[in-house]
Parts: C-alpha cells; structure tokens; sequence
C-alpha cells in the first residue's frame, strides 16, 4: 500500500470544502494557496454568509460533511456568535465572515499577492 502524498489530501479536502461552501450559498469565495507562503496550512478559504445564521449554518454543515464523507475532524471557533467562524482542518483553513466583519478584518489584502485576481495593490 503506497501513501498518499498530502498534496493529494489537501486538494481533496479544499475540493469537498468548495463544494459544501457552493451547496450551502456562500457568496464572494475566495481561495488563497499558502504552499511556500506559510507552514500552517496548504490552502485558506474566506468566504461570506448574509447573516449570522447562515454563517454558522454553513459551517455547521461544512464540519459535518468533513467529517462524515472523509473523517476530517476540525477545530471551529467562533460559532457560537456567528459574525465570523474559523474551521482548522489542518491543510485547509476556512474564515466564514458576515460581510462587514470580513471587509474589517481583510484577511485577502493580508494573505494575497500583489496583482492576485481579487488582490488590492
């Protein structure tokens, strides 16, 4: 039996999260490639939900179907207020953000490169 190599495991993962994240209407989804850039995680996902309601649903869901479909246990905080919600899978780090908390925090301008789509120079 040959290992998987954790590339394949994290895309797989950022692929399951991306998914959940459409299925559950999270809006304006934005993935950043940390390989090279940082040690915590392969990929980081930031994303908006219109309420604090549906921030946690998403990430309600998106935990369970982590778990569920390919044994992923994450760390969440954040939920219990629901302006913004941070699941750690470990190669994967997904920000949930009601709109205004996230333009606060600008976790993109942070973490994106210059000239990236989406980037602010």
């Amino acid at each position: 039996m040959t290992a998987t190599p954790k590339n394949s495991v994290s895309d797989d993962i950022l692929s399951r999260v991306l998914s959940s994240l459409e299925d559950d209407k999270a809006e304006e989804v934005v993935t950043i490639d940390l390989r090279g850039k940082s040690e915590m995680a392969d990929h980081m996902v930031i994303c908006s939900g219109r309420s604090t309601r549906q921030v946690a649903a998403i990430s309600e869901k998106l935990t369970d179907k982590l778990k569920q479909e390919m044994g992923v246990f994450s760390k969440v905080e954040g939920k219990d207020q629901g302006d913004w919600v941070l699941i750690d899978t470990g190669d994967v780090i997904v920000h949930v953000f009601r709109p205004e908390v996230r333009e606060f925090y600008q976790l993109e301008k942070m973490w994106m490169e210059p000239g990236a789509p989406g980037a602010s120079v």
